[in-house]
């Protein structure tokens, strides 16, 4: 299979949405391709959990280390989450754009979050300027990057449709390929996002998000999990470590035996 960002973009198109799992591994990677999905997306926060971090809290040079391992794990098409390119000013994320060909992903995303620090979303005109410079690097390289461009106010406690789908047609008319606004559960505000643009949108699955065949009649193209399968994994751990400490027994064996032929069925 391909990883060009031709392939990548024509999976976007398909009549059911593209399901996109998030790997924080090499290990989680080669079990998503085993069990049949089409392409990988890194996780942000699943990568910092891994390094005992927060999300956000990842260097621009560990992400791209981090990438690198994820597409080297297996031969599907991989996008990173480079969330907002590690820089503000569009020169910086037009840098990261060119690093991510170089480490052969086929997609990346760029966010108008600026990041835990400032906490701020980017002015519309810069945001749209900095997805400008991104689609532009993108495009030139040679086999080209899949763009995604997020408007996250949704998902950093600022709720205002209006303004997302303000800023995704600016995101779509300054050159992404592939437009996402996490946060949005609601039935109706997902197709009215989906009726405003002319570009596949992505929708990061959620507690109340509707099911992924509700998604497709919405028109829908790409649904990810972010770092919900990470988070499955610590809250599993969690409550083995709890019972082993706790009451001294091995329950928990139940569920590793049966995650015993899915590690021998994706690993060598």
């Amino acid at each position: 299979m391909s990883r060009t960002a031709d392939f990548f973009l024509q999976l976007h198109h398909q009549a059911a949405p593209l399901l996109l799992p998030n790997p924080w591994d090499v290990g989680s990677a080669r079990l998503f391709a085993s069990l049949g999905f089409q392409a990988l997306a890194t996780t942000s926060s699943g990568h910092a959990a891994t390094l005992g971090r927060l999300d956000g809290r990842v260097t621009r040079d560990e992400a791209f280390a981090h990438a690198a391992e994820i597409v080297a794990a297996t031969d599907l098409p991989v996008n990173a989450d480079f969330e907002n390119g590690f820089a503000d000013d569009p020169a910086g994320v037009a840098d990261t754009i060119r690093t991510a060909v170089e480490i052969g992903l086929a997609g990346c995303s760029v966010e108008d979050y600026s990041g835990p620090d400032s906490d701020s979303i980017y002015e519309l005109a810069h945001a749209a300027d900095r997805v400008r410079a991104a689609a532009e690097a993108a495009h030139a390289a040679p086999g080209g990057l899949v763009l995604t461009a997020r408007a996250e106010n949704h998902i950093h406690d600022r709720p205002d449709l209006d303004d997302t789908i303000t800023r995704l047609q600016a995101f779509q008319e300054a050159g992404a390929d592939v437009l996402y606004a996490p946060g949005l559960t609601d039935a109706a505000d997902i197709r009215r996002v989906v009726e405003s643009v002319d570009l596949p949108v992505n929708v990061l699955a959620l507690p109340g998000t509707p099911s992924v065949p509700e998604l497709a009649e919405l028109g829908v193209k790409r649904v990810s999990i972010g770092g919900a399968f990470s988070l499955v994994g610590i809250g599993a751990v969690e409550t083995a470590a709890r019972e082993f400490l706790a009451d001294g027994t091995y329950g928990y064996w139940d569920e590793a035996s049966r995650a015993i032929a899915a590690r021998d069925e994706a690993f060598e």
